[in-house]
């Protein structure tokens, strides 16, 4: 007698759809026979390429707008290093039929925005902020999932990266000691 009073009642048109969203991906999960530990892979592998693409943008950007040689030389070869990760991240997406995202979220896009709107050496010393702060995050993630992913190919790809992000680090933050005292 309840459920025919719910359904009748007028509120019944007028679901949350953010209830019914998450029914619909639990549902679907369910039918998939997904673990959580799947889906903490394909977490890490959409916040790997999401990452991944803010610093190369940012590291082109650098490119263009930085007035330090060393942070110039420095952007450089992130895009070029970034590039070979990106393409054996989307590799690996690919065969495990995880989605990745085509372009910057929102929070991303603004840091963008952010950079292009400076200049000179505020330019240098924020970018080399931006991308040391990017790695630290960027070695934790590719630590924890080198040792904890599901996958067998998601935690060889965290463990072939993870030298290379941990040299990218050490390197940006010799590049931000030179330009932290810049006027």
């Amino acid at each position: 007698m309840v459920l025919a009073v719910v359904a009748c009642s007028p509120d019944a048109n007028q679901r949350d759809p953010v209830a019914d969203a998450k029914f619909q991906n639990e549902k679907r999960i369910g039918e998939q026979d997904i673990t959580k530990k799947q889906e903490h892979d394909a977490e890490f592998m959409v916040n790997s390429a999401g990452q991944g693409m803010l610093e190369l943008e940012l590291s082109k950007l650098a490119q263009q707008k930085a007035t330090t040689p060393a942070v110039k030389t420095f952007a450089a070869q992130l895009v070029q290093q970034h590039a070979d990760m990106s393409n054996s991240l989307k590799s690996v997406a690919d065969k495990k039929s995880i989605v990745l995202p085509t372009g910057l979220g929102a929070d991303q896009q603004e840091q963008v925005k952010k950079l292009s709107n400076l200049g000179g050496t505020a330019f240098d010393k924020q970018y080399m902020e931006t991308i040391v702060d990017a790695h630290k995050d960027d070695v934790d993630s590719f630590d924890d999932m080198s040792d904890d992913a599901y996958d067998g190919d998601i935690r060889g790809f965290a463990a072939k990266y993870l030298p290379v992000l941990k040299e990218h680090l050490t390197s940006a933050q010799q590049v931000q000691d030179q330009v932290k005292d810049l006027k």
